[in-house]
């Protein structure tokens, strides 16, 4: 079969990626990214293209080496799973797709030819419904591609002012998929009303720490320092820490009574797990407040405009906005992290799309103890506030409540591709599980 190669500069523009579709006279085309120029054997393209010819998927793309100034490096993708429904999944400079396939499905798409971004992304999920895109798990190609070193902006660009309308274009061809596809759930309206007689306070901040005696001391006084027109205490999970963590939460608890600290018997807990330490200990409240051990609360008022949060919406839980800062608390670009792109009617369904929903977290202690975090130190968050909203009422603050330190000991610094992509597969999977349920949910 002959094999059609064409860089597909703005095939995330529909009318651009119809016409070029069009012009294919082949079943097969290799699609080769902007600004890259892969070096492939033709005995590499057969190996592209061959789980096409067998008709084993619609999409095929393969692991490839990145050429650099001083060497090269093995550039490992990873599986494309069903719930890889973001718009950011990384098929690499070069991969292979069923044009007559394509050519069927194109037609089907609403409003294609007014998609300015969103053109590929809408063909690649319908084309991966039935039969999953296939990764080549060798090195078939290498490239080279100017050298970037990524910085918390392009980690948050999704949110990112200047981006909004790709990314509400991005959504609303993510829901009309998901429409489709049969994990569109409508407005969650459930409320949460707990008992608050069956908890010791209204409110836990809670506290996972390992090894952090350079911000730990201060996670907790921000804490502490709240002020509230009702009882609140300070639960912080030391998770066995070796750096003199520990004496310094001993001396804190020596002196503050609402500061609980708790020191696992297990050996073998991650943020999740010990996350579960936290809200099912006897001593936590009714809502259950994130505070991570390297940040700080922006004022004295921030607890307080949660709990006033779950009570006037009935949410069973609140996320809230922050601004990402140096270890000097000097804002860092982008700034405010305010997850706009939430919006109540459909901001449930729009989370799969994305990476996270935003902080700080908030949870009903009720609910978080039925579904539980998953014992991982990456994206246990993600999990619950999915899990959440899959049947709850989410409530959200769009003003800054948290300060987000970044710096070299964050534990998402300065992560290696092995590292990225263990975290991609991982949340990937969330997804995955998350469609099956709401796919349930949707059957009734």
């Amino acid at each position: 079969n002959q094999i059609i190669t064409y860089g597909p500069e703005g095939l995330g523009n529909g009318s651009t990626l119809l016409a070029s579709v069009s012009q294919c006279k082949t079943k097969y085309a290799v699609l080769v990214k902007e600004n890259t120029i892969p070096e492939i054997s033709s005995s590499g393209v057969q190996q592209l293209i061959a789980p096409l010819v067998k008709g084993s998927a619609q999409i095929s793309f393969a692991d490839y080496r990145q050429i650099k100034n001083d060497g090269s490096e093995d550039y490992p993708l990873i599986d494309c799973q069903e719930g890889a429904v973001r718009d950011d999944f990384d098929f690499g400079t070069l991969w292979a797709i069923n044009i007559d396939t394509t050519k069927t499905i194109l037609p089907k798409i609403n409003n294609l030819e007014k998609l300015k971004v969103g053109g590929w992304y809408s063909l690649r999920l319908r084309l991966g419904q039935s039969k999953l895109p296939i990764r080549i798990a060798e090195y078939l190609y290498s490239v080279k591609t100017p050298e970037k070193k990524l910085g918390y902006e392009d980690q948050f660009s999704y949110v990112d002012a200047k981006n909004r309308a790709s990314q509400i274009e991005f959504e609303e061809v993510y829901t009309s998929y998901a429409k489709e596809a049969g994990f569109y759930l409508p407005e969650r309206k459930e409320l949460y009303s707990p008992d608050f007689s069956k908890f010791p306070t209204k409110a836990s901040v809670v506290i996972p720490v390992r090894d952090r005696h350079k911000t730990v001391g201060d996670a907790v006084k921000s804490a502490l320092s709240q002020k509230t027109n009702f009882s609140f205490n300070v639960i912080v999970i030391d998770n066995h820490s070796t750096d003199g963590t520990t004496a310094i939460l001993q001396d804190l608890a020596a002196k503050e009574p609402r500061l609980v600290h708790i020191i696992p018997e297990e050996k073998n807990l991650l943020i999740g797990g010990c996350w579960n330490k936290g809200i099912n200990s006897p001593q936590c409240g009714a809502f259950a407040v994130q505070l991570d051990s390297d940040d700080l609360y922006i004022s004295e008022n921030t607890l307080q405009k949660i709990v006033d949060k779950f009570d006037q919406e009935g949410c069973a839980a609140v996320v809230g906005s922050y601004n990402l800062v140096n270890f000097d608390l000097k804002d860092i670009p982008p700034g405010l992290i305010d997850h706009k792109e939430w919006t109540t009617d459909n901001g449930h369904n729009n989370a799969l799309r994305i990476h996270g929903l935003g902080a700080p977290r908030a949870i009903a202690t009720e609910v978080a103890r039925e579904i539980k975090f998953e014992n991982v130190s990456y994206g246990e968050d993600y999990a619950m506030m999915l899990a959440i909203c899959r049947n709850y009422k989410l409530g959200r603050i769009y003003e800054s409540l948290y300060l987000c330190r970044r710096w070299d000991g964050n534990s998402d610094a300065n992560l290696s591709i092995e590292k990225k992509n263990k975290n991609n597969v991982y949340k990937d999977l969330l997804r995955t599980k998350e469609i099956i349920a709401r796919k349930a949910l949707s059957r009734g």
